[in-house]
């Protein structure tokens, strides 16, 4: 595909670029992501507290479930630490995220970021978008194709519109298990450091469990937490690129072109910006990734209007419009080989 010709008068790139940076939306908010990590710290420090204040009581799956949420907001801090949102220094955007990530919420973040970079270089694209998939699940790349049992492959691709929300209380043992196995093959120096963070989180986590709990308990608060954080996590990155286009390989055109189009926002005003952690901006998240949260909404008018101008449409859906155009696009697409969400060329509106 040939790359698409800029229409006669608007602005590039650059010149949005000058306009974000003039109106200095790419400047640090310690001061407002002081009282959002104090104030999330300071909740999941108190859930914790709530769970022993309780002891061996079903009443403490009300606390899993609690947990789970926090652990979610948890982790939009840490997204926000791998893109150097927070601090202007990059040790302390990392330790950070080291901290949140291995030692609060049982995650690689040095993992983690790597694989993020790669979905913010390659959104949507077949092969190299790494989160390109359903909660656990992704269509195998040819290389991989002879791996697959045919039988379950097809099986999943007929019903991966109903599969969608089931598997997304999945994602999280997902992200434990890549994390970890990328963790056993590196030999560098931080990865000792990660190691020994996530060894202290899973020993301190299941020792409290099972001290405070009884066995049936404590399996039952597992997986109550865990489905909660998987759901809420997966169902918060959800709406961003499904059911958007892909990208094939030997696409050409330009990086904004491709932020753009393979993204969607989500409306709903603060309170959506408070239950996605910012991400319902995502549009202007995949232009700029170092704005800071605070400032992605002061962004939107001019990000907006720079898409308008260029002729690459501004995709923005209610959460529930999202999630509705997900499983529509999933449902067209089963029964093929390979899922895909949409193959259109990113010149289709």
């Amino acid at each position: 595909m040939a790359t698409a010709t800029m229409p006669r008068g608007a602005p590039d790139f650059s010149t949005l670029t000058a306009q974000v940076r003039a109106a200095g939306l790419l400047d640090r908010r310690l001061g407002r992501y002081s009282l959002v990590i104090g104030l999330t710290l300071a909740a999941f420090a108190a859930t914790w507290a709530a769970f022993f204040a309780l002891g061996a009581s079903w009443a403490t799956l009300g606390v899993a479930v609690l947990l789970g949420l926090l652990s979610t907001q948890l982790g939009f801090i840490g997204h926000d630490a791998g893109h150097r949102q927070i601090f202007a220094s990059r040790r302390a955007n990392r330790l950070l995220g080291l901290v949140i990530g291995n030692g609060l919420i049982g995650l690689s973040f040095g993992w983690w970021v790597p694989k993020h970079n790669a979905h913010h270089a390659y959104p949507n694209e077949i092969d190299r978008d790494p989160d390109i998939g359903i909660g656990l699940i992704r269509a195998p790349r040819e290389s991989e194709r002879g791996n697959h049992p045919r039988r379950l492959w097809g099986w999943m691709a007929r019903r991966q519109a109903e599969l969608f929300f089931p598997l997304m209380l999945l994602r999280s043992t997902g992200l434990y298990v890549a994390g970890i196995q990328d963790l056993a093959r590196r030999r560098d120096r931080d990865a000792v450091a990660e190691r020994l963070l996530l060894v202290a989180h899973v020993a301190l986590y299941l020792t409290a469990i099972f001290w405070v709990l009884s066995p049936l308990q404590g399996i039952a608060f597992l997986a109550a937490h865990q489905a909660v954080f998987s759901l809420y996590l997966g169902c918060s990155f959800a709406p961003n690129h499904k059911g958007m286009p892909l990208v094939d390989r030997d696409c050409e055109t330009s990086f904004a072109r491709r932020q753009v189009v393979t993204a969607r926002n989500l409306t709903g005003g603060w309170l959506t910006t408070f239950v996605f952690g910012g991400l319902n901006y995502q549009i202007e998240h995949h232009l700029f990734p170092a704005i800071p949260r605070p400032n992605l909404a002061r962004a939107q008018p001019l990000v907006r209007a720079f898409c308008i101008q260029n002729g690459f449409g501004y995709c923005e859906e209610s959460p529930i419009n999202s999630y509705r155009q997900a499983v529509r696009q999933l449902r067209l697409g089963a029964g093929i080989d390979a899922p895909a969400l949409d193959r259109r060329p990113l010149g289709h509106r």
